[in-house]
């Protein structure tokens, strides 16, 4: 009896022995599928960290094609100025601002500011600390270079540097805490995907009371109305430039899906990829269209930032659209270009690289049709978003420049402005074997 027992019974005890084996098979299974997000989602941010990264490159071919050759120096130095001084006041104040948020404000606005560890506590999130400060550095860097090439060819160097310590420290990350620290805009249904609103636009707000206070470039606007035109150096390198920051748009807008761990965050990255590439080709034959309609030529320049415009248009939200949802979009953007650079001419408004008609401009009309493909997101609430950070910025961008005004002055003087700043500010001309122009 004993024996047939033992037999009937061994199947059964074979597979009691085994449970605790398959419980650890399957709890090593979770943990590897965890560990998989987490590497996944990291890489996500590190690779659309250094394509945003890339865009820093962009800005300053772009902006050295577009100022005259005896500026060029001076805005190169600008932009290498910017990114690095944004890197260090992103960590030592912003990040801590931007997350958590209105909550960090409030717990901490009497207190002691100290620079956030970005040491990651693997088991207890699906991404790398380290990887998400890298990632939102560079948005931050992006808002203070699209002021850059607004004011150029007549700011002075420490001045321009100066506020853009403030500008990435304070006032970028404050904003921005207001939808992506989970703040108040956020609360109240505001969608802004990538940043029309909270990096395009706020640079465009910043860009504008740039232009405001320090004035425009001697001789561009005549006595009887007429608008001188400047042309750039170089064509080349602001071709380049453009064709930089669209490749450099693939990590802006597809990394801020912030996960690639499931397939269907990675199907989700390869639509915002595809529709961020229509929404720019949209814009550029936009703007080429217009422009030999309107000047029966084609002015490259507006091609360029056309297609700029309509990377800006689909930012802020370039998951939802059809393809053809990003070709109209990117389409209008382009169309607004063409028609804001002469806007601002008459208002007397020196734009130098046509920041705050790609960047303000394209970010409102992009924040505004974001409801026409998104559910639950309102056009009341995209304008109330727009407006509340756009007033904020401007404001504060003006102060910080008219204290600085007072202070320490923020433009050359006229000589130096006639000379160059490559001279007057540094000594160094970036073409020094051609004649100045």
């Amino acid at each position: 009896m004993k024996t047939m027992n033992h037999v009937k019974f061994a199947p059964l005890a074979a597979a009691i022995a085994l449970v605790p084996g398959m419980a650890a098979a399957q709890e090593a299974e979770f943990a590897s599928a965890a560990e998989t997000a987490f590497i996944f989602n990291t890489l996500l941010f590190l690779i659309g960290g250094f394509l945003v990264f890339f865009m820093a490159a962009g800005f300053a071919m772009l902006e050295a094609g577009l100022v005259r050759g005896k500026n060029v120096t001076t805005q190169l130095t600008k932009n290498i100025g910017l990114f690095s001084l944004a890197a260090i006041m992103y960590w030592m104040v912003g990040y801590n601002i931007m997350y958590p948020g209105d909550a960090w404000i409030i717990e901490n606005v009497l207190g002691t500011v100290a620079p956030k560890d970005i040491k990651s506590e693997i088991d207890a999130g699906g991404y790398s600390n380290a990887s998400d400060f890298l990632f939102q550095l560079m948005f931050c860097a992006a808002t203070a270079s699209i002021v850059s090439g607004a004011v150029a060819e007549r700011i002075k160097l420490w001045p321009f540097l100066i506020f853009t310590m403030v500008l990435t420290g304070v006032i970028y990350p404050i904003e921005a805490s207001w939808q992506w620290g989970a703040g108040w805009l956020s609360n109240m249904g505001f969608s802004d995907f990538a940043g029309s609103t909270l990096v395009h636009a706020a640079g465009g707000f910043a860009a504008l009371a740039g232009v405001i206070m320090v004035g425009a470039r001697k001789g561009k606007y005549g006595k009887d109305g007429r608008v001188n035109p400047m042309p750039g150096s170089n064509l080349p390198l602001a071709t380049l430039g453009t064709f930089i920051l669209w490749l450099g748009w693939f990590g802006f807008n597809g990394g801020s899906q912030l996960a690639m761990g499931t397939m269907a965050d990675v199907d989700a990255v390869a639509q915002i990829f595809a529709n961020t590439n229509m929404a720019a080709s949209a814009g550029a034959v936009a703007a080429l269209m217009l422009t030999q309609i309107l000047y029966k030529k084609v002015d490259l320049t507006m091609v360029l930032n056309g297609a700029l415009a309509g990377l800006v248009s689909i930012t802020a939200g370039p998951l939802d659209p059809t393809l053809f949802g990003a070709l109209w979009i990117g389409a209008v953007g382009g169309v607004i270009v063409v028609f804001a650079v002469p806007f601002l001419d008459k208002l007397k408004l020196d734009d130098v690289v046509g920041a705050i008609p790609v960047h303000l401009m394209a970010g409102f009309w992009g924040t505004l049709v974001v409801p026409v493909y998104t559910e639950g997101t309102s056009f009341v609430t995209q304008i109330i978003g727009f407006v509340s950070i756009g007033t904020f910025v401007f404001v504060a961008s003006m102060i910080v420049f008219a204290i600085l005004k007072a202070v320490v002055g923020l433009r050359v003087d006229e000589e130096a402005e006639i000379n160059g700043l490559d001279t007057s500010e540094l000594g160094m001309e970036a073409y020094p074997e051609f004649s100045k122009g």
